[in-house]
């Protein structure tokens, strides 16, 4: 197999990525609108907002890994539908724990990010249990959706490198917003003593099912031991930029359609950026690049790719949340403004998107690590806080 196979085969797997792509910003624009409407609980729940990015990232991230693997590993001719053993199952016991670990050090996190920059927020406790119980509910139908693409595609020959960061990141977006935003308001309601016994009971729960997914192979807790150090690390890259937009919140609030902008900028770069992440990692899985400090042709085209992609769907999601804010009777800067700051934060996040997706890849594989592993999550982290402090810039330097 050439990397050069014609230009067709190229053309259709930008085709595939490009509508994979166009469905999750109409999708992730809703998810900003969704976030935008419930801007008065943002207001009344100090440092929910620090929330936010972080789980959306680690949602993306963990099930963007699990999807890149498996991925991989049909390339590689070892996937099988089977979720009772096998490669599937225990990259789905791997998700679990990966889930429950990082759900838990992001309470704690977000408490002390919060208090390190002088940010109001409710008590660590309330803030772990929000934390563990969204990530798990909204980790579950992520993970259960990223199956259900990877057996899809396994069946319909469908190259997955194409379609599971999108899709998987917008869901993550979609779903963990209003998940996060109801069990803080539910968390919140309850007496203290009810919190703090349901807190127990969480994750007493959560620790009997993370020992029992811990036992179930060798190459789950590979995964594990592999990647979770790195998860935990990179939260704190996406609870920085949960600090940013909380420390410009007035003006997010005042102005609902920049609200809105934020969950899709951040789901269609990461989009974008994994799918670069998981070509690369495919691709040097079946030798076709090696990692050199210097990017051959064929990962030159990817970059240009990866900036087609953002410039045509960026103002297309500048102009879906504009018209959103407007249906939502929220204020909006206008339609030129909006296309400007989405594109010019935009380049900006994607020029240095390209070179730590290449970077990342070669350094993990050359150090006999698995770049399917590191990929999407350093992407998606970096973007995290990259796109809030870059969008928080062009914002300020527009308005």
């Amino acid at each position: 197999m050439r990397l050069g196979n014609g230009l067709g085969r190229e053309e259709r797997l930008f085709l595939t990525g490009f509508l994979a792509l166009l469905v999750s910003t109409a999708i992730a624009v809703v998810a900003g609108s969704y976030l935008s409407s419930i801007r008065e609980t943002l207001a009344l729940l100090p440092g929910l907002l620090v929330l936010v990015p972080p789980t959306i990232n680690m949602r993306g991230s963990i099930s963007g890994v699990l999807a890149s693997r498996l991925s991989s590993s049909m390339h590689l001719g070892e996937f099988a539908p089977d979720c009772r053993g096998g490669v599937l199952a225990e990259n789905l016991h791997a998700s679990f724990i990966l889930t429950v670990a990082t759900a838990i050090a992001l309470g704690f996190i977000a408490k002390l990010a919060a208090w390190a920059f002088g940010i109001e927020v409710i008590p660590a406790g309330d803030l772990v249990l929000i934390s563990v119980i969204a990530g798990i509910l909204s980790g579950l139908i992520v993970m259960g959706f990223t199956v259900l693409v990877s057996v899809l595609s396994y069946r319909r020959g469908v190259d997955m490198d194409m379609i599971a960061a999108p899709a998987v990141t917008t869901l993550g977006d979609l779903v963990t917003i209003p998940v996060l935003a109801v069990t803080a308001v539910t968390v919140t309601a309850l007496p203290m003593g009810w919190r703090m016994a349901l807190l127990a009971l969480v994750l007493v729960v959560a620790a009997v099912a993370t020992v029992y997914s811990w036992m179930h192979g060798a190459r789950a807790r590979e995964i594990v031991s592999e990647i979770l150090p790195l998860l935990v690390g990179l939260s704190v890259l996406g609870t920085i930029a949960g600090v940013t937009y909380t420390m410009d919140l007035d003006r997010l609030v005042s102005v609902g359609a920049l609200l809105i902008l934020i969950p899709p900028f951040a789901g269609i770069c990461g989009s974008i950026g994994g799918i670069l992440c998981s070509r690369l990692g495919t691709w040097m899985h079946l030798g076709l690049i090696g990692p050199s400090i210097r990017p051959s042709r064929a990962v030159g085209m990817q970059f240009v790719q990866s900036y087609l992609f953002t410039l045509i769907l960026l103002p297309l999601m500048a102009a879906l949340a504009h018209g959103a804010a407007l249906l939502l009777g929220a204020t909006s800067p206008g339609l030129l403004t909006m296309v400007g700051i989405a594109v010019g934060a935009g380049v900006v996040v994607m020029s240095i998107v390209n070179g730590i997706a290449y970077l990342t890849a070669s350094i993990s594989f050359r150090y006999g690590f698995d770049p399917d592993n590191f990929g999407i999550p350093v992407i998606t982290s970096v973007i995290d806080l990259l796109g809030a402090v870059v969008l928080i810039s062009v914002i300020n330097l527009l308005l």
